[in-house]
C-alpha cells in the first residue's frame, strides 16, 4: 500500500472511501492508483462540457446510461456539480447497485444526484420529466445499449455526449450468420477470419455510431481514454452537437451497410428520430 499524493484538492476522501479506491486508513495500492488516474483523465476531458453546459444552463442536467456502481456519477458530481450547479440522472437496470449508490448520496449530501433502476430504453419513459438533457455519458454500456445510449441522447436533443462502447457484438453476429453469402465478395476477406471478424465488427460499430452523430448534426472526435496495455476497450467518443446536420455522413452510413451487407441493421443505424 501506498500513501496517495495525487487527489485532485477539490475530491471528497470520503467518497473515495466509500468506492473502495482508498482504504480506510487513507491508502492506495497500485491498481487503484491507476483506477483514479484513468477517472481524472476522463474528467479532464469531460470538464471543458460541463463548463460549456453550466455557461448556458445553470440548472443543466446530465444523465450517466449504464452507471454500474455510479463511479463517474459520484466523481464528476463531488469534482464539478457539487459546487457548481446541475443535476446527474443516473440509470442502471440492477436495482441492488441503485439502491447502495442511493445511500451513498445521501450519507455524502449529494442531492442532486437522482438514480434510476431502469434499462435504457425504459429510461425514456422513468424520465418523461425531462424532455430534454444537456449531457449523455456512457461508459462501457454493453453491444447495443451504448446505441440505445445514443438514440437517447438523440431524442432529448443532448448537447453533448461522452460514449465508451463496450462488447460491440451484434454487427459481428450479422457477418457471421450471412458469411456464406458474403465470401462471394472481395471485401469479405476483411472478416473472414473469426478473430477478424469480432475485430472488424467492433470497428465497424463505431464507425457507424460516429456517422450517426454527424448526420444528426454533432461534432465528433474519437480518442482513447487509456493505453492499450490498460484495457482493450479504451476508445471514447466524444460528441458537441453543433446543428450542422452532414447529409454526406447518412448517405456514406448507408453505402456501408450496403457494401458490408448489413442492410438488416439499417433500424440500428439509421433510426427515425
Amino acid at each position: 500500500m501506498e500513501e496517495i499524493t495525487d487527489i485532485n484538492p477539490k475530491q471528497s476522501v470520503e467518497l473515495l472511501k466509500a468506492l473502495h479506491i482508498l482504504t480506510r486508513d487513507g491508502m492506495m495500492n497500485q491498481d487503484s492508483r491507476r483506477k483514479l488516474k484513468q477517472v481524472y483523465h476522463l474528467y479532464q476531458l469531460i470538464e471543458p462540457y460541463l463548463e460549456k453546459a453550466l455557461a448556458t444552463n445553470p440548472n443543466f442536467t446530465l444523465v450517466d446510461h449504464g452507471a454500474g456502481k455510479s463511479y463517474l456519477g459520484f466523481i464528476l458530481y463531488d469534482l464539478f456539480l457539487k459546487d457548481r450547479g446541475g443535476e446527474l440522472y443516473a440509470i442502471e437496470h440492477r436495482p441492488e447497485l441503485i439502491e447502495k449508490a442511493k445511500k451513498l448520496a445521501d450519507t455524502l449530501k449529494f442531492d442532486r444526484m437522482y438514480f434510476y433502476a431502469a434499462n435504457i430504453k425504459d429510461a425514456f419513459k422513468d424520465l418523461s420529466l425531462l424532455n430534454k438533457v444537456d449531457m449523455v455519458t456512457a461508459l462501457h454500456a454493453c453491444d447495443t445499449a451504448t446505441d440505445d445510449a445514443i438514440l437517447f441522447g438523440l431524442k432529448k436533443e443532448a448537447q453533448y455526449m461522452v460514449i465508451i462502447p463496450c462488447c460491440q457484438a451484434e454487427v459481428a453476429k450479422s457477418l457471421r450468420s450471412e458469411k456464406s453469402d458474403q465470401l462471394k465478395y472481395t471485401l469479405s476477406e476483411m472478416w473472414r477470419h473469426p478473430i477478424h471478424t469480432r475485430e472488424f465488427g467492433s470497428h465497424l460499430t463505431n464507425v457507424l455510431r460516429c456517422l450517426l452523430l454527424e448526420g444528426m448534426g454533432y461534432k465528433v472526435t474519437v480518442t482513447e481514454l487509456v493505453g492499450w496495455e490498460h484495457s482493450m476497450k479504451n476508445e471514447l467518443i466524444l460528441a458537441e452537437n453543433i446543428h450542422q446536420p452532414k447529409k454526406m455522413a447518412l448517405t456514406r452510413l448507408e453505402e456501408i451497410l450496403k457494401t458490408c451487407h448489413l442492410e438488416s441493421l439499417k433500424s440500428r443505424f439509421l433510426p427515425n428520430i
